[in-house]
């Protein structure tokens, strides 16, 4: 009886370090940002000279912190932000070595190896390629971006997306911007949308932290062979594949929109060695809600696609991760977005390195869609914490149709 009592409360003391750190990462890469922006637009207000060119490595990001350089001042504030997921990794690793979960640790450590290989080995030898797009540097240009990313955080909170799947389009058609740096832009938001709502949700145990490190591995995984892809292989292809995937795996969705929660599940042999099965306060219910994780294997494998799909549109794929933790392993919804939400920031950061060497993620840019999508996330999270399954997979069953289409529409050339 000790034991488990000690065990419980490991375990809530790791979801409060993992919570602490994504929102003292939110806090600092937000007030950073802020700062930076303030010093851009002041200086040109002013008058005063600046370089409108941003740092693309870290030597350069240096030199222009040396100088006073505002877009230096901002580039440091996402990489804060893009820098916290890689960290919640780390932390995780000792809160996992304080509750004596070697299995864990292995896993977690696996995770945060793929992550710096990423970041400091792929990343460099892809090399610079450098932006395309003559920015407009213009507040009403910077007010547009974060309203709409504002809303792309809220919608992504609320189903566990990342944002991505409205960020491009509105980048891409509305603003004009090149395909990869709309990309660029939008893992940002994918860190934003995970590091801004998950925080909250690890705090009021929703996610399932277990569940969220083990299939990271096969996220992490996917996002760098996407990003490889991209020097190679055209997205048309992708996009219309993806499309109908989407289309056929919201099928099962709609046959279970009133389920509240699954019904009849028992937990194969890889969820009882990994003790995926857990529980969650539902304040809807007003009860401790306790469930079973099935099919881990297919659920893996299903992962592994999210993220190859993710390093190649930088879209979070957070509808595909929904999709196997939903339909295929049977969580809850709410636990399936949530945890979503968790994983997508991971997912991203195995790709945001990448493109961050290669110079397409420009700050003034990135930063509305940063701002934007981390408001927008933390109040999509209140929002949820309120609402039934049922209501959260009814918003998230049109949300994947629209994102379908969009697809589609993009893959045959229709939305260019």
């Amino acid at each position: 009886m000790k034991e488990n009592v000690y065990h419980d409360q490991a375990i809530r003391q790791t979801e409060l370090i993992v919570s602490r750190v994504l929102r003292g990462g939110v806090y600092l890469s937000g007030a950073i940002i802020l700062l930076g922006i303030f010093d851009f637009y002041l200086h040109l207000l002013l008058g005063w000279a600046q370089s409108l060119e941003f740092p693309h490595s870290f030597s350069t990001l240096i030199q222009g912190l040396g100088q006073g350089e505002p877009l230096a001042i901002v580039t440091l504030g996402l990489l804060v932000l893009l820098a916290t997921p890689a960290l919640r990794v780390a932390v995780s690793i000792l809160a996992f070595l304080v509750e004596r979960d070697r299995t864990y640790v292995a896993i977690t450590l696996l995770v945060f190896l793929i992550l710096m290989f990423s970041i400091f080995v792929v990343g460099a030898l892809l090399g610079h390629s450098g932006p395309t797009y003559v920015h407009d540097d213009t507040l009403g240009f910077f007010i547009a971006v974060f309203l709409s990313s504002l809303f792309a955080g809220f919608v992504g909170a609320l189903v566990g997306l990342g944002g991505g799947v409205f960020v491009v389009p509105i980048l891409t058609l509305v603003f004009k911007v090149p395909f990869d740096e709309a990309i660029g832009a939008s893992i940002v938001s994918v860190i934003a949308t995970s590091s801004g709502a998950a925080a909250a949700y690890v705090r009021d145990r929703i996610t399932n932290l277990r569940v969220g490190m083990f299939l990271e591995i096969a996220t992490t995984l996917g996002a760098i062979c996407g990003a490889l892809l991209t020097t190679v292989l055209s997205t048309s292809v992708l996009f219309v594949v993806f499309g109908l995937v989407l289309l056929i795996s919201a099928l099962p969705l709609v046959f279970r929109l009133g389920e509240e929660l699954p019904e009849g599940v028992q937990s194969d042999a890889l969820a009882r060695r990994l003790r995926l099965a857990s529980s969650y306060p539902d304040h809807r219910l007003n009860r401790e809600v306790s469930y079973e994780v099935t099919h881990v294997p297919a659920g893996f494998a299903m992962m592994y696609v999210a993220g190859l799909i993710s390093g190649l549109l930088g879209i979070g794929s957070g509808t595909f991760k929904v999709l196997a933790m939903d339909t295929a392993m049977r969580l809850p919804m709410k636990v399936s977005t949530t945890t979503s939400n968790f994983m997508i920031g991971v997912t991203a950061a195995a790709s945001a390195g990448i493109y961050f060497r290669r110079g397409l993620i420009d700050p003034v840019i990135a930063a509305p869609v940063a701002l934007g999508v981390l408001l927008g996330a933390s109040l999509g999270a209140i929002v949820l914490t309120r609402m039934s399954n049922v209501w959260v997979r009814k918003v998230f069953v049109p949300v994947i149709v629209l994102v379908a289409l969009n697809m589609l529409l993009r893959g045959f050339g229709i939305l260019g």
